[in-house]
Formats: C-alpha cells, structure tokens, sequence
C-alpha cells in the first residue's frame, strides 16, 4: 500500500505540481489549502507524512503545527516544512514543534523536494 501524504499549500500551481510529482513517485496524496482544513483531512486520512508550507492565507504553518501537535490520534504524524519564508525564528519555531525538515524552496528542484520526503518515509 502507498504512503500516504498530506499537502498543505496554498499556491495552486506550486500544489498541483508537488501533488502530481508525488503522485509519480507512488504516493497516495491528499492536499489542503489552508491550516484549518489541513488539520480536519488529517483527522480523517491519517496521513503518513505531511509536507507543510509555512505561509498560507489564513493561519500559518507554525499555528497548524500547534493545533496538530495536541491531537491524540495525529499529533505525531511526521511533518516537513516547505517554504521561502527563510526567518531564522520561524525555523526554531517549527523545529521545536518537530518538524524533521525545513526546506526552502528555492533551494531544490521539485524532484529533490520529493526524494527528501521519501527519505523520510522509508
């Protein structure tokens, strides 16, 4: 069975070309605009791995690590930030709340951005 991956980004071109990448790569994946509705599709597909942009539209990526981090049944899922929003203070946030990576964006082609994931999920 496919891993299955929760996207969260808020860029349709960026989150209809990582989906279709881990689409390609044999993911099964799910995807979610914004913090709110990212946290109720976790609730629902207990995602293997979620790869979390930082700057979305309304709550960012660091108040979605909150809420998912007091949620019994998900709040150990493994997460890995994505983003250009390169604030040291933003990273310490996130890697606090156990983000495995923080990756920026810009600093790998799509295909690097989706071997790193699987890294993670082997």
């Amino acid at each position: 069975m496919s891993k299955k991956i929760l996207l969260v980004e808020d860029e349709k071109i960026l989150g209809e070309m990582y989906k279709a990448k881990f689409i390609q790569a044999g993911f099964g994946v799910v995807w979610a605009f914004e913090a709110k509705e990212a946290l109720d599709l976790a609730k629902k597909e207990k995602p293997d791995l979620i790869v979390l942009d930082i700057l979305l539209l309304k709550e960012n990526g660091i108040v979605f690590l909150n809420w998912l981090r007091k949620e019994p049944e998900i709040g150990q899922t493994p997460v890995v930030a994505f983003s250009n929003y390169d604030d040291p203070e933003t990273k310490r946030e996130a890697f606090k709340l156990g983000v495995k990576d923080y990756l920026i964006k810009t600093n790998y082609t799509p295909q690097e951005i989706v071997d790193k994931v699987k890294s993670y999920l082997e």
